[in-house]
């Protein structure tokens, strides 16, 4: 059953396969089909991307559910659901990715190890939930606070989730004690997603949602919270999800030369095209999504049919009726933007999607150069190789 389902082949979700995950006994993990994400500026749940690394947890009576704080703070806390519902009610739209996106393309320049995603695993949804840093004020934390009087500056997750690269123990990361203390970066515990009691896929009852950073880092089902002096050692903090250079195989890696992957750069894909397909001469529509890190807008998307030579910028939009605008104050700033244009596409195209963000910073154009081990933040140019039906129909002849 899960090799039916493995990215590579996984084209879309139906609302009977939403709780497909919950009864296998090894992670699922999949993607629905690129041309599902530009449907709908918010994603909705059942295309929403999964991504496990054990068995989907269950917590059956909500009654006895609760979420520790603990470490280095002068008060330990047990929060039920109702605690955490009392406190003030956010919602945040935020596009969460993970860090192997476009994974697939990385590996055919070289093998590379880990899901192999192709340009899907990544949505944009509307949390609802409480603030960490008003939950971290129950414990005497304040806002915009990089220490506690204890010396604590980081924020450990620890999940319900059991996983095998833990030996068994939970899934867990964490985030700097200032960006869990600051409102503004909209770190949330959410318990609703798209307006909805969020489901067991995707972290039920209780999920954090860290916006602006690699998936990894917005852990679900969620069991405790830790105040701690150094960043989370556990294993996706530590072994996994951090960048290295080309030049850095299995045999000389070092993971501690490396600080824990966190902002995600600038992304764009094509999604109304495969990566090779076959259509009619003359005017196609080129859509996809574009997407940075740390809160950043995108400045421009800019759309090539002749492999880079020549550029022509694409429209750019989130919100129906409401013109985008990178950084603008009605525009969401943790969430993906959508782009467009009408292009003539000529013989035997090559089309290039590339865009950039609000801090000028771009995509890299070949994949060779950013090239890892782990096949993680591959952000290079997406390409669409075009065969015209007029060219297929002669080489037929």
């Amino acid at each position: 059953v899960r090799n039916m389902f493995h990215p590579t082949s996984f084209e879309s979700y139906s609302t009977d396969l939403v709780g497909l995950s919950a009864f296998l006994q090894e992670p699922f993990n999949a993607e629905p089909h690129r041309s599902a994400l530009v449907s709908s500026y918010i994603t909705p749940v059942d295309f929403f991307y999964k991504r496990n690394h054990g068995p989907i947890p269950k917590v059956d009576d909500i009654s006895r559910y609760s979420v520790s704080i603990s470490g280095l703070v002068n008060k330990h806390i047990q929060l039920s659901m109702d605690d955490i519902r009392m406190l003030p009610k956010y919602n945040v739209t935020a596009t969460l990715q993970c860090a192997g996106n476009k994974r697939t393309a990385m590996s055919k320049v070289r093998k590379v190890r880990g899901v192999g995603w192709d340009v899907s695993a990544l949505g944009n949804a509307t949390w609802g939930g409480a603030k960490l840093s008003d939950v971290l004020e129950l414990v005497g934390i304040h806002k915009l606070s990089s220490v506690t009087s204890l010396g604590g500056k980081h924020v450990e997750f620890v999940s319900v989730d059991r996983c095998k690269e833990e030996k068994g123990g939970p899934y867990k990361a964490s985030i700097p004690l200032k960006q869990a203390t600051d409102p503004d970066a909209d770190v949330l515990l959410a318990y609703e997603m798209n307006g909805e009691t969020i489901n067991r896929d995707h972290g039920y009852p209780l999920r954090v949602v860290v916006p602006g950073v690699i998936g990894a880092r917005s852990v679900k089902w969620l069991d405790s919270i830790n105040i701690i002096k150094e960043e989370c050692q556990g294993f996706f903090m530590q072994k996994d999800y951090k960048m290295f250079p080309p030049t850095v195989d299995w045999d000389n890696i070092n993971w501690s030369t490396r600080r824990p992957q966190m902002d995600f750069p600038v992304q764009s894909a094509i999604c109304t095209l495969e990566d090779v397909d076959v259509i009619k001469e003359g005017k196609a529509r080129i859509a996809g999504y574009a997407v940075s890190g740390g809160g950043r807008g995108i400045e421009r998307v800019d759309i090539s049919v002749d492999g880079g030579k020549t550029w022509v910028e694409a429209h750019r939009y989130q919100k129906s009726n409401v013109p985008y605008v990178s950084d603008g104050a009605q525009s969401d700033k943790w969430a993906w933007v959508l782009f467009e244009a009408t292009l003539d596409i000529p013989p035997n195209a090559e089309i290039v999607a590339k865009a950039v963000d609000s801090a000028a910073n771009i995509q890299p154009e070949k994949v060779e150069d950013i090239w890892n081990l782990r096949g993680i933040l591959n952000t290079s140019w997406h390409r669409i190789k075009i065969q015209n039906t007029s060219c297929v129909s002669r080489s037929k002849m």
